[in-house]
């Protein structure tokens, strides 16, 4: 069942009436809360003898929240945390002490997320199943492929999901969430899976660090052990040479929390100074340090240096990146964070360009930072050699370590480059059909990458590149420079328009003294132009005026309209021609008969020379009056066929209608044409 309330059937409905109070009840037991979720190891199986009741936050379902009466919460829970080491299917079975309990569960991926994000990111939920079937519960390969929502305790629904795939590398959160209030408690076990969530790897010390005033040590480990495995007195361990001893042993992690991997061992006696060696053995429990799935540490030793405190140098500065608007600076110990004045004046920059430093502070944990960033009120973008100094700041005091001791005054020299700028030059030589750009960038402030596309061609990467291009074209042009630290990028538009293209237009039937009209529609760089109306006479302008074509004695003629381009500084030309035909006359008329035998004389039947004739329809009818061909266009001619089949010779009637262009009035004329074969 599900909180709030679960569904029965239709007529019974059991209601579960949560208090603000109760849903705000906070979980106080360890694993209770995803940051103290219990560490899993694949071959483990726990035993959760009793379930503590509280609840702190609602939760989503994907396919269940929003929907039914359901609503769901982190109900008496438990956490429990792993990592995938081999992808592949996760199974595992939650098996109640109780045979009328129920249980639920919602499986999440946290990688790179905090614990917590569960309660509020819908997008890292994997599966669950939130049947109110009571009995055993989990992922099988059996199990339905989908989460089971809120459910009635006899309603059958199934308490299994199908095993979700695990990813390798990736951190999961198991909750179980108990919804009855008995606080009787369950089995977890995982198996049937072919994922692995066993870490393969065995614990070992990793490094050890003897404290300021060598009276403890602190010890890193490679992995996470589990608390309940250290002794409080650091039975485990002794020192080599054996000149003091181990008092006890403690870690902060397991405060809050069921694992650990670091911690600090006290010291019956300070060291004095030397080279030690850390040894780890069984303690007085029978065991070194385990890890989740068991295993110890080995006997081994690590080893250390312990010297007395004194005054530290920065070891120095890190990586600059471009126009650098700060520093970070590094030490051998870390910095107490409450001897940094916040205001940077711990601190001096110069060099060949002015720094003024503005602020100053680290990553401080514990009250201890491992470097400290100084910040400048502006980039440095000038390529030079430029000194930090540390000294005393507003605040009175040098910077302080870890064990109490001012740093020196000392300087730290550092140098910054230049930084650069992608914008190139190119010149052209012009040619008639393409164009020869070469393109150079000048390389200053040591830039020594390049990388250059052109269109979608492949990159170039040397810093003068030249290339033919088709002379009317628009072209993308992309840079990227680098010195190894600054970078920049840049791109533009070239665009090619010199080829000439000679082209204009016209009619291309006009009747007999009517006027001769052509639109120029030439491209390029274009400097001269000659017309060549064929008989008609020449002109050397770019949009002659339209002219009255002469009387032509009612004979059909046809004429060359030429279009020369010029470019005479590129000694590039390009010619353009269209053929004109004059009719005759323009009087419209329909023969009285036609001849369609395909011997190229008065085959076809049509509105003669209707070039002036706007919206004409021209119909032709056969003796029954059935509609045999039909235009508006003057041009189309009817060839004495209806869909391919010849018509027979004999009379057929036609019908015209236009409306004639220059008087604007409209004239329907009808006749009859013999078809002659």
């Amino acid at each position: 069942m599900k909180p709030l309330i679960k569904i029965v059937s239709l007529l019974i409905v059991f209601l579960l009436f949560y208090s603000d109070a109760a849903l705000s009840q906070a979980c106080t037991t360890l694993g209770q809360t995803p940051t103290t979720a219990f560490p899993v190891c694949g071959t483990t199986a726990f035993q959760q003898s009793t379930v503590p009741v509280c609840t702190t936050n609602n939760l989503f379902v994907p396919g269940c929240s929003g929907t039914g009466n359901a609503a769901y919460a982190n109900k008496n829970p438990f956490f429990y945390k792993f990592t995938c080491y081999v992808s592949g299917t996760l199974g595992f079975t939650i098996t109640p002490a109780g045979s009328d309990e129920d249980y639920d569960w919602q499986l999440y991926d946290v990688t790179g997320h905090n614990p917590n994000d569960l309660f509020t990111d819908h997008t890292i939920i994997v599966t669950g199943n939130w049947a109110g079937s009571y009995g055993a519960t989990g992922a099988s390969a059996s199990g339905v492929n989908f989460i089971q929502c809120a459910s009635a305790p006899g309603g059958g629904a199934p308490t299994f999901a199908a095993m979700p795939n695990l990813i390798q590398g990736h951190e999961y959160i198991l909750m179980i969430s108990h919804f009855s209030d008995t606080q009787s408690g369950y089995s977890l076990s995982f198996g049937g899976g072919t994922g692995v969530i066993t870490d393969p790897a065995i614990p070992h010390m990793q490094n050890a660090k003897a404290d300021c005033d060598g009276k403890s040590i602190t010890l890193k480990l490679n992995k996470k052990v589990i608390c309940a495995s250290l002794t409080s007195t650091g039975s485990e361990f002794s020192i080599s040479p054996a000149i003091t001893t181990v008092t006890s042993a403690t870690t902060v992690a397991c405060s809050s929390g069921f694992d650990f991997d670091e911690l600090t061992i006290t010291l019956a006696s300070a060291l004095p100074n030397g080279n030690y060696q850390l040894v780890i053995n069984k303690g007085s429990d029978g065991n070194s340090l385990l890890d989740n799935c068991g295993n110890g540490i080995p006997t081994e030793q690590v080893s250390f240096q312990y010297n007395a405190p004194q005054p530290i140098f920065a070891d120095s500065i890190g990586r600059r990146g471009c126009a650098p608007d700060s520093v970070r600076i590094y030490f051998p110990k870390k910095i107490n964070c409450n001897s940094i004045a916040a205001d940077g004046s711990d601190f001096t920059v110069t060099g060949p360009t002015p720094v003024s430093v503005v602020g100053a502070g680290g990553n401080c944990i514990n009250g201890k930072t491992d470097y400290v960033v100084v910040k400048f009120a502006a980039p440095i973008y000038t390529q030079g050699n430029y000194l930090l100094t540390l000294k005393a700041g507003s605040d009175g005091d040098i910077l302080i370590d870890e064990c109490g001791q001012q740093t020196p005054l000392q300087g730290l020299a550092f140098t910054t480059v230049d930084t650069v700028s992608a914008l190139f030059q190119y010149n052209t030589a012009f040619g008639c059909q393409r164009d020869t750009l070469t393109f150079l960038h000048d390389g200053v402030h040591n830039v020594n990458t390049w990388r250059w596309i052109f269109n979608k061609a492949a990159p170039i990467t040397t810093q003068k590149h030249t290339i033919i291009l088709p002379a009317a074209t628009t072209n993308t042009i992309k840079l990227f420079v680098s010195n190894g630290t600054c970078s920049d990028s840049t791109s533009a538009t070239i665009v090619l328009d010199n080829e000439v293209k000679a082209s204009f237009t016209m009619v291309d039937t006009l009747c007999p003294e009517d006027k001769l009209e052509v639109v120029n529609t030439s491209k390029g760089q274009i400097d001269s132009w000659r017309w060549n109306f064929d008989v008609l006479g020449s002109s050397n302008l770019k949009d002659p005026p339209p002219f009255t074509l002469p009387f032509n004695n009612n004979r059909q003629l046809y004429l060359t309209i030429k279009l020369v381009a010029y470019n005479n500084t590129l000694g590039c030309t390009d010619s353009s021609r269209r053929i004109l035909t004059i009719l005759n006359n323009c009087f419209i008329a329909v023969p009285s008969a036609f001849t369609p035998n395909n011997d190229g004389l008065n085959d076809y039947l049509w509105p003669n020379n209707a070039i002036k004739a706007d919206d004409l329809d021209f119909k032709v009818f056969n003796r029954w009056g059935q509609l045999i061909f039909h235009s508006k266009d003057w041009r189309r001619k009817w060839d004495g066929r209806i869909n391919g089949a010849l018509q027979p010779t004999g009379v057929y009637v036609w019908m015209l209608t236009y409306t004639n262009r220059d008087s604007k009035q409209k004239v329907f004329q009808k006749g009859t044409v013999t078809l002659i074969r």
